[in-house]
């Protein structure tokens, strides 16, 4: 895609290695929704300027098929970033409209993994922002112990976490969720840095519950 002048001119802001987050967020803030200047960044193919063009998509455009492009494109990307992006599209575009939570709410089995990916994190970030506990938890955490051996990396990495949110905030289910990571075992033998909480589930679940009194 061949870019226009605003294009170029918010590229030269963003096209070097001390470009921050908080850089973004702000250039952002000053263009607010422009979806047609979101997708030309987007063709750019680079970490930042896909990071911006999130920020200032339409959400009422992004169709399964516009978001189907952009997982692929976003596949192309190494893991961190990969990931980054992924939690962009879900923070800042997917859970701000009806019509996109529910495309993202139908990915449970969905053929791509990012999107199951999307899926759990979504269900896990319901409950730590959340007061109430949705009331699919029993649902959910059967589909857990049913199927997080079987999964992809990715995928399992985001239920885990699911299950680890529905302990921490679920009391009636906290006991079952430290249960399921004794037998399954995942993350067990994780290495985390000083101060950083282990994937671990009943480690996961103890660590947060003392920390915020649960």
């Amino acid at each position: 895609m061949k870019l226009s002048a605003k294009a170029k001119d918010i590229y030269s802001q963003i096209n070097s290695e001390q470009t921050k987050l908080g850089d973004l967020r702000k250039i952002a803030k000053e263009i607010k929704k422009d979806h047609e200047l979101a997708m030309e960044l987007w063709s750019i193919k680079e970490f930042y300027p896909r990071q911006l063009a999130i920020l200032i998509m339409d959400k009422k455009m992004l169709s399964q098929e516009l978001i189907d492009q952009l997982e692929t494109n976003i596949q192309q990307h190494e893991y961190n970033e990969r990931n980054q992006l992924a939690d962009w599209l879900m923070a800042n575009q997917l859970t701000k409209d009806k019509k996109t939570i529910a495309l993202l709410e139908s990915w449970e089995k969905s053929p791509s993994p990012m999107q199951r990916c999307i899926f759990w994190y979504y269900q896990a970030r319901l409950r730590w922002a959340g007061k109430t506990p949705p009331p699919n938890t029993d649902e959910l955490l059967s589909k857990i112990e049913e199927g997080l051996e079987n999964e992809v990396p990715e995928v399992q990495w985001a239920m885990n976490f699911t299950a680890a949110f529905i302990g921490i905030y679920d009391k009636p289910f906290r006991a079952r969720c430290i249960e399921l990571g004794k037998k399954i075992g995942l993350y067990k033998d994780q290495i985390v840095s000083k101060g950083c909480t282990p994937d671990y589930l009943p480690e996961f679940i103890r660590i947060e519950v003392e920390k915020h009194k649960l």
